[in-house]
């Protein structure tokens, strides 16, 4: 019987890898190790099991895990037979996975013991769940499976001739901003689309086949990538992702929490070449680690900073490139519903946060749905091609970020830019967080980037705040160093040393810890409460 065709669905990618370099380590959370081959037949082994309990092709399957090996066999274990693997916020309450799991009708879910109280009060409120596998111990509902026995149990060959580049996966959104939305990505799309099309770290273009990644892949050398954020996290996965499909060893933080110490102490001991995080909030610390202990690590292996989810300060840039003058600083930009669009420079002719070159996929949509082509226009950034083709469940929501323009598909990515002199894009901002002061718009972005070079503000989210001369009052909600003499007048010189007088906040209110997502991303919500509060309280004591 002849072997199905492969195509650019995952789990055919990663088995194209796991033939070529099958004794290659793949995967290290601290004593857990897998080579390529230990993966691949793991998650066929556990793909082969799920498939005989009942699950079919298009089922959805949650994946609520801390880090872990099992993460990556789940995942791909739902590739290989055609589920649609989505990841699970397991920060989430019951009342919140319930909301999850109704709205993406979940007839799987693969979770930690550590979580299983909740899932127990949340199971026998989802109609559409048929399957549970608890990962560890922990007391949960009677019916769940046990997954070491489950992955015993199943079977080393598995066939799935109707695996396809049209199979989907599932991008949970942070809910951060509204409630948590799947983003449905086809595998060829977001292989292409948000994995670089096998060519990232070949210094090229997107491949045009399985047997061109395979030529690539034979050749490529040894390297290790660290997931600074946990893998439920779209950006981690995706990098991940991007470094298993180019033969590199992906190492993850097998601490539940985020110790920059801990952090570099891995970078040695793993001999890490690669690092990515997510914005100033996982940067920061971890450059203040390096410039507390100057030497205590030997991380001249690590030769690249890459970051992405959440903006990186240029002073942050610079003091990663003091600290380790051998590194190169990508900065990144993507998102949940248009993948990675690439990276970029600050702009250096006016207000911006990153700056990227004009292409065929990317273009400025007005809120009329045309295009924006004259230089000082703005719009919304937009993507082409190989994207999601909607959100799961979710028409209106879906008519809103997915638009059809002269019969092509663009996704509205909600981030705010100009076009300068060149036709280059200049990013502003999330459009949905900008602040309307006195008739000025202000992105919250670029306060917060001049906030943080104050040297007594650890974090920071800025929001708006209903103001009767104003409209909105520019707010900030700051974090600040353990010890540190914060001083008002201090933070608003250094904010009109490099903004506007009118960007500046006119309002601080410090907290004793800037809340933020497992991932580092800002959690506006949060944010725009605490302000109102901390405002209400002091307009009570005047």
């Amino acid at each position: 019987m002849s072997k199905p065709t492969k195509t650019f669905n995952l789990a055919d990618i990663f088995s194209t890898v796991a033939e070529l370099h099958p004794q290659r380590p793949a995967f290290i959370c601290g004593e857990q190790r897998l080579t390529f081959a230990e993966l691949d037949q793991r998650s066929t082994r556990l793909a082969s099991a799920l498939r005989a309990q009942g699950l079919r092709r298009g089922d959805n399957v949650g994946i609520e895990l801390h880090n872990s090996a099992a993460y990556l066999e789940s995942y791909f274990a739902c590739c290989k037979i055609g589920a649609v693997p989505a990841n699970v916020n397991y920060r989430y309450v019951a009342d919140e996975l319930r909301q999850l799991f109704n709205s993406l009708q979940l007839r799987g879910l693969i979770y930690g013991g550590e979580f299983a109280a909740e899932v127990a009060k949340v199971a026998p409120q989802v109609d559409s769940l048929r399957w549970l596998v608890q990962v560890g111990a922990g007391a949960g509902p009677a019916q769940a499976l046990d997954y070491d026995s489950l992955l015993a149990g199943g079977s080393a060959e598995l066939s799935d001739p109707e695996r396809s580049d049209e199979d989907l996966t599932l991008l949970c959104t942070g809910g951060t901003t509204g409630l948590p939305k799947g983003v449905m990505w086809p595998h060829k799309n977001l292989f292409m689309g948000a994995l670089g099309g096998g060519g990232m770290y070949f210094r090229r273009g997107p491949v045009q086949s399985l047997e061109e990644l395979a030529a690539l892949v034979a050749q490529a050398p040894e390297a290790r990538y660290f997931a600074l954020a946990p893998m439920m996290h779209g950006a981690a996965m995706w990098a991940s992702l991007i470094s298993l499909f180019a033969a590199q060893t992906v190492v993850v933080n097998d601490q539940q929490h985020f110790d920059p110490e801990h952090v570099w102490q891995l970078a040695q001991d793993q001999q890490v070449n690669i690092l990515s995080g997510v914005g100033d909030a996982m940067a920061l610390p971890l450059v203040q680690a390096l410039e507390r202990h100057p030497g205590r690590w030997n991380l001249q292996r690590v030769m690249v900073y890459g970051n992405g989810g959440a903006p990186l300060s240029s002073h942050v840039v610079a003091r990663i490139q003091a600290a380790l003058p051998q590194v190169m600083v990508n900065n990144g930009l993507g998102s949940s519903e248009a993948g990675f669009m690439g990276g970029g420079d600050k702009p250096t002719d006016g207000e911006g946060l990153l700056v990227l070159a004009p292409r065929p996929d990317l273009a400025l949509i007005d809120a009329a749905h045309r295009m924006v082509t004259s230089p000082g226009g703005r719009g919304i950034l937009s993507r082409t091609g190989f994207t999601p083709v909607g959100y799961y469940g979710d028409p209106v929501k879906s008519a809103q970020t997915f638009v059809t323009i002269d019969g092509r598909l663009w996704v509205l990515t909600g981030d705010e830019a100009r076009v300068d002199e060149q036709g280059r894009f200049v990013l502003l901002g999330r459009g949905s967080q900008c602040i309307n002061t006195g008739g000025e718009k202000v992105f919250p972005e670029e306060v917060e980037e001049a906030v943080r070079r104050y040297a007594a503000v650890q974090d920071v989210l800025v929001v708006g705040l209903a103001d009767e001369r104003w409209g909105q009052r520019i707010t900030a909600v700051v974090e600040l160093v353990p010890g540190a003499d914060f001083q008002a007048a201090e933070l608003d010189r250094i904010c009109r040393e490099h903004l506007a007088g009118y960007k500046t906040p006119r309002s601080v209110f410090v907290a004793e810890k800037v809340v933020r997502s497992p991932a580092g991303k800002a959690d506006y919500r949060w944010a725009k409460d605490f302000a109102t509060q901390a405002a209400n309280n002091a307009e009570s004591l005047n």
